[in-house]
């Protein structure tokens, strides 16, 4: 008689495969099941993590993925050499996904599984350029005048990522999907209305931000308690909407030039609502987005007040306990902030700490 399984032993990803293909476990089942096998609970004692995803295995993982960098890129080198324009770039879309095949079907590692996303989103987007404007090599000078082939590169990108997510359930890969989405926007937007896109471009480019940022968190509404896959990828579209949000508010108010006290107070006092905003909803992503325009602007009052000396490091050391301190804080804090909204407001956010 065959020894029977250990209970401590972790279900294979073809396990939970074959119970969905044959009606043991429904699709929302199998979802939870994934997600528990690539996300390790807290051990007793430890505080929950409130963005808790899995980065990295093991060392494993680095290894295969220093491999994998090796590997591509020697393969994007010699297939430029054998294929014109975009054939190089569908020769490198194609490796990925056949390495994904056994890297991240079969062995289920995250940090290669990542990698090789990023790799043939990239590459489909550059061979979809190569491929309609015709060229061997890309060039952001010449899309600057050529704006319908980003256009169309992205829409054929966003087909592409979502046929991989359909494969391999990634899920940075819808990240990689919206920011194609957000190429083609932009893209048409620049193309049909140059005018008037180049006078409003940080108003644009703020809604894409807060695009992304309301589909963010639409996943993170949909699983307050951060138990299925849908919290990994509000993750990675917070992290997408974090520059485009923060980038386009504050730039603005710093320009070029040197700040004056005004800007360099408005960009502090813009730098403390994104930080409210990143407590209430539990994402850390807006807040580090902004921590380089905050420097920037306390450096600036510091120098005004007449402290030229030591800038950088007094800026430093301010920076550095305010994120230490908001870490130290964080779950104290968002709970003294929860308590002054509605509880019908409260009751949809996350909601595990």
């Amino acid at each position: 008689m065959a020894a029977a399984p250990s209970a401590t032993q972790p279900v294979s990803g073809e396990t939970i495969e074959r119970a969905l293909a044959q009606g043991v476990l429904t699709a929302q089942q199998a979802e939870m099941l994934r997600y528990l096998e690539n996300n390790s609970p807290a051990q007793p004692g430890e505080p929950a993590d409130d963005e808790k995803f899995r980065f990295i295995n093991g060392f494993g993982d680095i290894f295969v993925t220093i491999g994998i960098a090796l590997f591509l890129g020697a393969l994007s080198y010699f297939a430029a050499l054998l294929f014109d324009g975009g054939g190089a770039g569908l020769a490198v879309a194609l490796a990925s996904w056949l390495l994904a095949e056994y890297f991240t079907r079969k062995r289920r590692m995250a940090l290669p599984s990542i990698v090789l996303l990023l790799v043939y989103a990239a590459a489909i987007f550059l061979a979809a350029v190569l491929f309609i404007t015709g060229s061997d090599q890309f060039s952001l000078a010449a899309l600057e005048t050529q704006n319908w082939p980003v256009v169309v590169a992205g829409i054929v990108t966003i087909a592409a990522t979502a046929v991989h997510y359909r494969r391999f359930g990634i899920p940075i890969t819808f990240a990689a999907g919206v920011a194609a989405l957000v190429a083609s926007v932009l893209a048409l937007v620049f193309g049909t209305a140059p005018d008037l896109a180049g006078q409003f471009a940080r108003p644009i480019l703020l809604a894409c931000g807060i695009g992304v940022f309301a589909l963010a968190m639409r996943f993170d509404l949909s699983d307050p308690k951060r138990q299925t896959r849908r919290t990994d990828i509000a993750f990675w579209l917070h992290m997408l909407a974090a520059p485009l949000v923060v980038h386009p508010l504050i730039s603005g108010l710093i320009g070029s030039g040197r700040l004056t006290t005004a800007a360099a107070v408005g960009v502090l006092a813009i730098f403390a609502g994104l930080a409210l905003v990143a407590v209430l909803v539990d994402r850390r992503a807006v807040l580090v987005s902004g921590l380089a325009y905050a420097g920037i602007a306390f450096g600036s009052l510091v120098t005004q007040i007449g402290f030229s000396q030591g800038v950088v490091p007094l800026t430093m050391l301010v920076l550095g306990a305010l994120v230490l301190l908001l870490s130290a804080g964080w779950h104290g804090l968002r709970r003294r902030l929860l308590g002054l909204f509605p509880p019908s407001l409260v009751s949809r956010l996350p909601s595990h700490t």
